[in-house]
């Protein structure tokens, strides 16, 4: 057991070492999302001001209902990196030699899955804090009962991205790949407008959507900031934290670079 305690600590010790010496990473993180607070927000406040939906009990401003998405979107460009990361490791060999430990391979990904989910939450609260003070103020309670949606849903996207990143092998191909997807499943989700207001202006919209993962992981979060839980996207989303972390597992082979430089 102290073998796996050490292993952890060292992992997210290292994590936690990259993340204090990349300051212009934690800046870069929280000036995406205030921008759309401070500015976007504003452009689109007289237009679309929010219906009384839930978990809402009364009607809401534009910054509120963005903000949940937008703490999500942090969580996303995290787990993102957090892949470019793993394949910056792997090209330059350091994963081969984590791999050389006697520990399971599955424990030592996990470890830095959560690894990067938790300096994604340290992110995610800054940007909280200061959403606050802007005027979006969610209950108290809420923002200590959101940490297990948010948890979760950084794990969920760190191991979506380590997925992603086994089929990279080569770190050139990486920004061109992760915009294909982060863009899209950020635009077209529940982050910014209402499912239903998606539907009234396009039925394959909102059907494409619906099925989107983020979407699920957005309003985990919003519900849980209100001290609401929403059964179906948590179903969602730990069915796919399980399906993506089991699927990048078996798929991560280390030995990619190698290969390349092989050839």
């Amino acid at each position: 057991m102290n073998a796996y305690w050490e292993c952890l600590r060292a992992i997210v010790s290292r994590e936690w070492l990259r993340f204090v010496q990349q300051r212009s990473r934690f800046l870069s993180a929280l000036v995406r999302p205030l921008l759309w607070l401070v500015v976007f927000a504003a452009g689109f406040r007289a237009a679309l001001g929010i219906a009384i939906i839930e978990p809402y009990e009364t009607y809401i401003t534009y910054e509120t209902y963005i903000a949940p998405g937008l703490a999500c979107m942090i969580l996303l460009f995290n787990g993102m990196q957090g892949s470019l990361s793993m394949v910056y490791d792997r090209e330059m060999g350091s994963m081969r030699v984590l791999l050389t430990s006697p520990l399971p391979r599955s424990f030592l990904l996990a470890s830095k899955l959560l690894a990067t989910a938790l300096i994604s939450l340290l992110q995610v609260y800054a940007f909280l804090l200061i959403a606050w003070l802007y005027g979006v103020q969610p209950p108290a309670a809420g923002l200590l009962s959101a940490l297990p949606a948010l948890l979760l849903v950084a794990l969920l996207l760190s191991a979506l991205g380590l997925l992603l990143s086994n089929g990279i092998r080569q770190l050139e191909n990486f920004a061109g790949v992760m915009n294909f997807v982060i863009f899209p499943m950020f635009f077209l989700s529940s982050a910014l407008y209402p499912l239903w207001k998606m539907r009234e202006a396009n039925e394959w919209l909102f059907w494409i959507c619906s099925l989107n993962p983020f979407t699920y992981a957005v309003e985990l979060v919003r519900y849980a900031l209100y001290e609401r839980l929403d059964p179906l996207a948590l179903i969602v989303c730990i069915g796919l934290t399980l399906a993506f972390s089991l699927l990048a597992v078996w798929s991560f082979n280390p030995q990619h670079a190698a290969l390349r430089r092989a050839t």
